[in-house]
């Protein structure tokens, strides 16, 4: 697949503005469920939605044929700050401008693979001080109408003398602009005491906990779950992959005590988000099957924790389907609407009165679109914002034109609409 380009007006695109109210026809897609169908957006939510060829509107429109159209996804776990940092010399740069780069690179990029809304947690504290959440709010501020970014606090130490900087540099990090809490308690010479400082700051300023642990403890998660409960907005933790690697049983009683403290489980089937030796990714269907909210995020996104990291939610779609036994549509779930659900965004369905997220990748089928997500065109309020197109052509094969095999797209189809 060719590197993400900005998207580029076409007669079938609209021409991207600040506002979200211009009407546009998406002619012809498919929908999970079989029909063919037109769809008819405006004011950033979906107008209409009838069969093809039933809906007529004076506006732009982009043809969906050979397309499925699917709510668009959301990122439930990224890290901005250091994204795209792999390839450099030495160590992580925190500089401003380098931080805001990286941090805007790797939402578009996230935003080609079609996640318009996206939570990215960012250290605060030590060396970076408040520099590096600075910058991701420069870069969300610059993002917005494109992709809707929210920042996690993430302090290292909380407990103690040392904590005492800490728990100070959190608040005034929640009075910058950061929209969540977050932090690793396992770090923390006094884990439970690093909690209940976090649960205090997020109660002072009615805010979401996003707590990143990798789960070993089972002991230590039954803490956590009983200091959660009740919490709104809400406690999400993550990635949780040593989860998998425990005795049945103990994990079974943990999952019962998460689910009934309402915490929601973030996992990483594309690799974890602290080095290689803490991989793994959480036992997601014994999870759903006691009544844990379970999404799926993306993690590192090349950077030394992953250098290959891509920030796909499909990928980790499939992932979940191919490696951990999710049906395709309850693997589009944890990347689509239960990570949406934990950023406290509106359901999105394709029906009339939803907002207008949307995701268009070609493929009949939601295991074929997950198998082959080349090409994607992804709307956000309402209007085309990325666009990804992928050609194949099998050259000079007499057998395949014979069969007329399926292919990506065929020659100009650039020209007059998606392919």
């Amino acid at each position: 697949m060719p590197d993400s380009q900005p998207p580029q007006p076409s007669p079938s695109s609209p021409s991207p503005g600040p506002g979200d109210g211009s009407a546009l026809l998406l002619c012809g897609a498919r929908l999970t469920d079989g029909r063919t169908v037109d769809v008819r957006l405006g004011g950033g939510r979906i107008e209409a939605v009838g069969t093809a060829g039933s809906l007529s509107a004076h506006t732009a429109r982009v043809d969906l044929a050979g397309y499925l159209l699917l709510p668009a996804p959301a990122e439930a776990h990224a890290h901005s700050d250091t994204a795209l940092s792999a390839d450099g010399d030495g160590p992580v740069s925190y500089d401003g401008q380098d931080v805001q780069r990286r941090t805007t690179e790797a939402a578009l990029l996230q935003l080609g693979h079609g996640a318009t809304a996206l939570r990215s947690h960012v250290h605060v504290g030590d060396v970076q001080g408040l520099g590096a959440l600075t910058a991701v709010l420069r870069a969300r501020r610059a993002l917005r109408g494109l992709v809707e970014l929210t920042a996690v606090a993430m302090p290292r130490v909380l407990t103690g003398l040392a904590g005492a900087e800490g728990l100070a540099i959190l608040r005034d990090a929640m009075k910058m602009g950061a929209s969540v809490v977050g932090g690793c308690p396992d770090l923390d010479p006094d884990p439970t005491g690093y909690v209940e400082a976090v649960l205090e700051v997020a109660s002072e300023h009615g805010c979401p906990v996003d707590l990143h642990t990798d789960g070993d403890d089972p002991a230590r998660l039954t803490r956590f779950a009983a200091m959660a409960g009740g919490l709104r907005p809400g406690v999400t933790l993550g990635p949780c992959g040593a989860l998998g690697r425990l005795p049945f049983e103990t994990v079974s009683r943990t999952a019962d005590q998460l689910a009934a403290a309402g915490v929601t489980v973030v996992c990483l089937p594309q690799g974890g988000c602290s080095g290689v030796d803490r991989r793994g990714t959480a036992p997601v269907r014994l999870l759903q099957t006691a009544g844990v909210r379970v999404a799926a995020g993306s993690g590192a996104m090349r950077d030394l924790s992953n250098p290959v990291g891509r920030g796909d939610p499909l990928e980790a779609a499939y992932l979940l389907a191919s490696r951990y036994g999710l049906r395709p549509e309850d693997a589009y779930t944890a990347v689509s609407s239960s990570a949406r659900a934990l950023l406290g965004l509106p359901e999105v369905r394709v029906e009339a009165g939803f907002p207008a997220e949307l995701l268009a990748v070609r493929g009949d089928r939601l295991s074929g679109a997950l198998a082959l997500a080349y090409s994607r065109i992804v709307v956000h309020r309402g209007r085309v914002v990325a666009r990804t197109s992928a050609v194949r052509e099998y050259c000079g094969s007499a057998a395949a034109a014979a069969l007329d095999l399926p292919r990506q797209g065929r020659a100009g189809d650039h020209l007059e609409g998606p392919s």
